[in-house]
């Protein structure tokens, strides 16, 4: 289930709810009453657990990937007399 962000624009409390994705939106502030309680747009966070693809396959995979991303022009990989050094 997500996580929603809720801001009161009468009181100015701000809370998240734990809903369903067919709840109907949570509609006054529980802190005043108000009406004025709106969901926030904010990005979305989880968590991933278990030993599933993650862990076996791209856990770890960013320190890999650098170590062979080094070649004899130090990292550099346009080729010499570019002007970007």
């Amino acid at each position: 289930m997500p996580i929603y962000e809720y801001r009161c624009g009468a009181c100015g409390v701000a809370k998240e709810h734990l809903q369903k994705l067919s709840d109907a939106p949570v509609a006054a502030c529980p802190e005043c009453g108000s009406a004025d309680y709106r969901k926030q747009l904010s990005a979305a966070g989880f968590q991933l657990k278990g030993s599933g693809w993650y862990a076996t396959d791209f856990k770890g995979g960013a320190s890999a990937s650098s170590s062979s991303g080094s070649d004899s022009s130090g990292g550099h990989s346009c080729g010499a007399g570019c002007g970007c050094d």
